[in-house]
């Protein structure tokens, strides 16, 4: 076996696992895995809890991930690892990282990683001896938003492995009664009848306890079946369209969502990104979505189309009325559109306003009609105005307060954050579209919420001096089977009624006033008598609506000390309510103080994919890094047919010495292993064509591997793929194709047909080499070569076969004389107590001179590298292209 330098035999620092199960190891027994969220008017407390055995005869690490909502707040994460108990407190993040700095935690690390979907993933990892008894458990709180008529709770389930003790159990209590519940299918179809549902008096207990037999794929299998999400769905019982208002805790929760009005005509201008990015299923999609949208629209409506590349153009300059004959021919305009050019989103929004703005001057617009924008994009701007603060300002000055823009990006490429910053700027929502077999159907229902407005300018009142502290009472809108809330702080009172006042302007009436009365000790006497309720939800709820919307003000912030004033508020009621957000962070410490651990919640980075702050011993992981992928395009490498070899350069010594690895097509090589860092780079063999007196290999696929994030960057000669675990391949680009590329904190350069430079953090660098050969050539196959710099910054644990020469062995070469070949000296090099028998020659170094490669004259070591090396090189022969090498 290997052998890992620098760990203790007892505890190696170690970070996150790739994959999705919720707890990740190797002969690791689970001995439960329970999930419970108790939901109290519409906030839902989520707990999740996982006993773990390291029933392997080896030190591990023992992972435990757990999938959140983006929405959602984490509130705590405890951890007893062997009887020594670790528990989590808010912070603000200066002064976490402070203290987290004066005792780090080794073999343990946290951390909380947000990627292109709705959620994000809290990981946690320990390093334990054999035996070890290991208990996670970690809370997150969330507000239930309505859409189209109801709530919806999400739990994602991925225990990886059969679980004696696996339950999970949803408690609902809505005191005016619960509509409806439900849970969709989206388990499988062998757990339909597993998930049991009781509903009575407002409350509602979903549960779901396969047993191990349930649990498994099939009859006789090991691995378990469950892999997904539960879902419940449900709404509440409405006595009237004044609402409901509940009181708890010294607090108000005021929840709006009247349904038997008529809804308001629309104007609506919809904006569509036609760029050459676009080509293809994006396209085909959108295409099929309008359709139907558009028959959706009716006579009272009015609308038109602007679709945009580098060009923009109108299916009509003004406004029309939504009759037959004109969804018609605006049906016929959209399929006839053809993808192709850059993406000109500013000139787009700008005459999408005018149109608007044209319409109401000439008083073509209903007044009580909502107007709309709704953009649909897939990527960055490229024409025109390119700065995305600046078009956000433009938007920002011309729209006029009537008027709302909402955005829809389709795919992983799309600047989200910039969409959903513009959305919200201007009294709007964003939401991200997935480009896959059922993008239009997501397309479809972000209109279905928009698409039925039933009020406007919508205020939300109560007596002076009865509350302070109240969140947004004044909307804009407010749209069918959607829900408007406002919290606060109840004041003392001699009165023992709190009554809210709400007035908005409906299709049938300019003005209409609606009055709702509660008791201010009505609900705690009920809250007191329910076992399984969220006795501190309005409290908890008030918070999170308030730090909601200053995070949200905080990007829209006119000036410097305004974002510092917003900023010490979030932070004070961050830290007062124990919420995790972009400006706290969460510190796990030891009973005694003496071991900390540190989990910084992300903010969405440019591709809405940014992964939080993960603590590690090295100080660079601290940063946020943005990644772009950049492309230039440099000639074809020439063919190469060189058997792979390493070349090891030895600064002190001044020397350089090369060894070949004899293994079999299909190995995996291990390169560099470094369990500190997170970071491991693997290689794959491949031979050539026909087999001569030599077998020939090479390397046809590298991967690295950045295990805090969960991600990998995989380069085979024809295509380089990125994936962050969870779906087999996110994205694939050929190497002879230049387009962006999605990442994390890795900052990806590929020159065409030439070389791919990954960096991470900023502090470790690879770069792989494609060499290609004549396709006819009837031995020689395409292949890889890889060069590592001399000055990564790696963690004392690094290892593998390049890996363990960042710590330079002692050298000495002597007795140099002539070899059999007398153009080739040998000599006896001591290296790490032994004694070898070395030749001089040289090998081809390609980095610098692409088609003939530069001489580099080294002391070359027979036997694979052996007595060089540390052990023998099938030690660095790994399972799979992420796998570390184990320790021994």
């Amino acid at each position: 076996r290997a052998l890992i330098r620098g760990a203790p035999p007892e505890i190696s620092s170690l970070l996150f696992s790739n994959g999705s199960q919720a707890i990740r190891g190797h002969d690791i027994t689970v001995k439960s895995y329970k999930v419970e969220s108790r939901i109290t008017s519409r906030f839902a407390h989520t707990t999740v809890r996982s006993s773990v055995v390291n029933s392997g005869s080896k030190a591990q690490s023992i992972g435990f991930n757990v999938q959140i909502p983006k929405r959602a707040f984490i509130s705590n994460f405890t951890m007893n690892v062997n009887g020594i108990t670790f528990v989590g407190s808010v912070k603000e993040k200066t002064v976490a990282r402070n203290l987290y700095a004066q005792a780090r935690a080794r073999g343990k690390a946290a951390g909380i990683v947000r990627c292109w979907t709705d959620m994000e993933t809290f990981k946690t990892e320990v390093h334990v001896p054999p035996g070890s008894n290991i208990e996670f458990e970690l809370h997150y709180q969330e507000m239930m938003h309505r859409k189209l008529g109801f709530y919806e709770h999400s739990l994602y389930l991925q225990p990886g492995r059969l679980v004696p003790q696996f339950q999970v159990d949803v408690y609902i209590f809505e005191p005016k009664g619960i509509s409806m519940v439900q849970t969709p299918n989206t388990l499988g179809e062998q757990f339909t009848e597993l998930i049991q549902v009781t509903s009575s008096n407002g409350k509602a207990h979903i549960v779901f306890k396969p047993n191990i037999q349930q649990q498994r794929k099939c009859d006789t299998c090991t691995d378990s079946a469950i892999d997904g999400v539960l879902t419940v769905k449900y709404d509440v019982n409405r006595d009237s369209n004044a609402g409901e208002l509940q009181v708890s805790d010294g607090h108000f929760v005021h929840f709006f969502a009247p349904s038997e009005l008529s809804p308001l005509p629309k104007n609506i201008v919809f904006v569509i990104d036609v760029s050459g990015s676009m080509w293809g299923v994006k396209m085909k999609q959108t295409v099929e979505a309008m359709q139907a949208i558009l028959d959706d629209l009716t006579v009272d409506d009015q609308f038109s189309i602007i679709d945009f590349n580098h060009n923009v153009r109108c299916w009509s300059e003004e406004l029309v009325p939504g009759s037959t004959i004109q969804i018609a021919d605006a049906k016929k305009y959209i399929e006839n559109i053809k993808p192709s050019g850059g993406t000109n989103i500013n000139e787009a929004l700008m005459r999408a306003v005018q149109m608007l703005v044209k319409a109401s001057n000439q008083n073509q617009i209903d007044p009580r009609s909502v107007s709309m924008i709704i953009l649909v994009s897939d990527g960055d701007p490229t024409v025109g105005e390119i700065k995305l603060s600046t078009i956000q300002k433009n938007v920002k000055r011309v729209m006029r307060e009537e008027f709302s823009l909402f955005s829809v990006g389709i795919g992983f490429d799309v600047d989200y954050d910039f969409l959903e910053r513009i959305a919200m700027d201007n009294r709007g929502t964003a939401q991200r579209i997935y480009a896959n077999h059922d993008a239009a159907e997501q397309l479809r229902s972000f209109y279905s919420q928009v698409s039925a407005p039933l009020l406007r300018r919508i205020q939300v009142q109560f007596p002076e001096n009865s509350v302070s502290d109240v969140t947004q009472n004044v909307f804009d809108k407010y749209f069918r089977g959607s829900e408007l809330v406002v919290a606060g702080k109840v004041l003392p009172s001699d009165s023992d009624t709190l009554t809210s006042f709400t007035t908005a302007s409906a299709v049938s009436l300019t003005h209409q006033q609606i009055t709702k009365p509660a008791a201010l000790d009505f609900l705690d006497t009920e809250l007191a008598k329910q076992q399984h309720s969220f006795n501190g939800f309005a409290r908890q709820m008030w918070a999170y609506i308030t730090i909601k919307q200053l995070i949200s003000d905080r990007s829209l912030a006119s000036t410097a000390a305004k974002k510092r004033r917003i900023t010490q508020r979030i932070m004070a009621l961050a830290v007062e309510h124990q919420f995790v957000t972009p400006l706290t962070a969460l510190l796990v410490e030891s009973d005694d103080a003496k071991e900390r651990l540190l989990a910084d919640s992300p903010k969405d980075s440019k591709q809405g994919c940014c992964s939080g702050s993960i603590a590690t011993r090295l100080p660079a992981a601290l940063l946020h890094v943005n990644c772009r992928l950049t492309c230039k395009n440099l000639s074809v490498s020439p063919p190469v047919d060189n058997d792979p070899h390493f070349i090891i350069h030895l600064p002190r010594s001044d020397m350089d010495v090369c060894f070949n690895i004899d293994s079999k097509p299909g190995h995996i090589l291990n390169l560099v292993s470094d369990s500190g860092a997170g970071v491991v780079v693997n290689g794959q063999l491949i031979s050539s064509k026909v087999s001569t007196k030599k077998l020939n290999t090479y390397f046809g696929t590298i991967s690295i591997y950045y295990q805090p994030d969960g991600v990998s960057v995989t380069v085979s000669t024809s295509s380089i793929a990125l994936s962050d675990g969870r779906t087999s391949e996110l994205h694939q680009r050929h190497l002879v194709s230049c387009c962006p590329v999605l990442c994390f904190r890795l900052r990806v350069s590929i020159v065409k047909n030439s070389h791919v430079k990954i960096t991470i953090n900023n502090n470790i660098q690879v770069m792989v080499l494609l060499h290609r050969v004549w396709k006819k050539h009837p031995v020689n196959v395409d292949f890889l070569g890889i060069y590592i710099p001399n000055d990564n910054q790696y963690s004392p644990l690094v290892h593998g076969l390049i890996g363990q020469f960042s710590t330079e062995p002692e050298v000495s070469v002597y007795d140099v004389h002539e070899g059999l070949d007398p153009l080739k000296k040998e000599a006896t090099m001591e290296v790490k107590g032994n004694k070898l028998l070395v030749t001089r020659g040289w090998q081809k170094d390609y980095r610098h001179d692409k088609k003939r490669g530069s001489n580099i004259y080294c002391w070359f070591i027979h036997n694979s590298g052996k007595g060089f090396i540390d052990g023998h090189y099938t030690d660095y022969i790994v399972p799979d292209l992420n796998s570390f090498l184990q320790t021994p």
